[in-house]
């Protein structure tokens, strides 16, 4: 694993998890929140070693701890009484469910990864970059699109919040059965992910008390719908044969905008936009 994703996989394991985690004010989910370091160290301690039996182990215990958040899930799906899977409520519900899920799908490309052995036909590079992919393009972009959905309580704010877990399921299904159909979830998720820019400059930003909460937003929304382009670029790319970035490439663009620019960015603003600060600058 390149420097560079290990990097970027390491501020999703041990930054944008556990401040999304918060953000999503879920009680159940506060002691998951706490104990998260316990998973999530070992985790990124696995990404600087040898690929063998001791990385290995150490990411089964990242792998854990994303299968109780995938298990919470699964849990809050069978919990839901009908009428609250009716409209408005059931897209922020799907984001948070669908954020909650795709650590556990990084945290098995990352196992298959540091032991040395392809997983599902797929290479130890595919699924090296399978990791730092659904802790951002997963799981912080379904938890903000989330979030702006509870803000932005219009149609367009359902559909960022239903498109982006649709096209994140899509771009999955897209790795085992070819690149037109991973190409449809990258059409899906940008449109998702570009109505989740708009709503953060056009509603969102407008509503932060602060300069600085304002400015992070602004760089989120700017960011997302620079990386995006890139994204379907890519995926367009794949499918037919036109000219598109290489892998390299796009992590040192797409991953590293998506991983600071976007999910970075937003997680700092939400957390301000959650605990507003004083005009002294304090947290109130």
């Amino acid at each position: 694993m390149s420097v560079l994703v290990g990097l970027i996989v390491m501020l999703g394991m041990l930054v944008i998890v556990p401040a999304g985690l918060r953000l999503a004010d879920v009680p159940e989910l506060e002691r998951m929140r706490r104990l998260w370091p316990v998973f999530a160290v070992p985790g990124a301690v696995a990404l600087w070693l040898p690929r063998g039996p001791a990385a290995t182990v150490l990411a089964l215990g990242y792998g854990l701890g994303a299968a109780l958040l995938a298990l919470h899930a699964a849990a809050r799906i069978v919990r839901c009484p009908r009428p609250l899977l009716s409209w408005p409520t059931a897209p922020a519900e799907v984001a948070l469910c669908t954020a909650l899920v795709t650590p556990a799908i990084a945290a098995t490309a990352l196992v298959a990864e540091r032991s040395g052995r392809p997983l599902f036909g797929f290479g130890l590079g595919i699924l090296a970059l399978t990791v730092p992919h659904f802790h951002f393009a997963g799981f912080a972009a379904a938890l903000v699109s989330g979030l702006v959905s509870r803000v932005a309580d219009s149609a367009a704010g359902r559909f960022a919040a239903l498109s982006v877990p649709l096209g994140t399921l899509l771009v999955l299904t897209g790795y085992f059965i070819g690149d037109w159909a991973e190409l449809a979830g990258a059409v899906v998720l940008t449109a998702g992910m570009w109505t989740v820019a708009f709503l953060t400059w056009r509603t969102v930003r407008p509503s932060a008390r602060d300069r600085a909460t304002r400015l992070l937003l602004a760089a989120s929304a700017a960011v997302l719908a620079a990386t995006m382009v890139l994204a379907l670029s890519w995926a367009l790319g794949e499918a037919t044969g036109l000219p598109h970035p290489t892998l390299t490439w796009m992590a040192a663009t797409h991953g590293v905008g998506n991983a600071l620019g976007f999910a970075l960015c937003s997680v700092l603003a939400w957390r301000r936009l959650s605990h507003p600060t004083t005009p002294g600058g304090r947290t109130a």
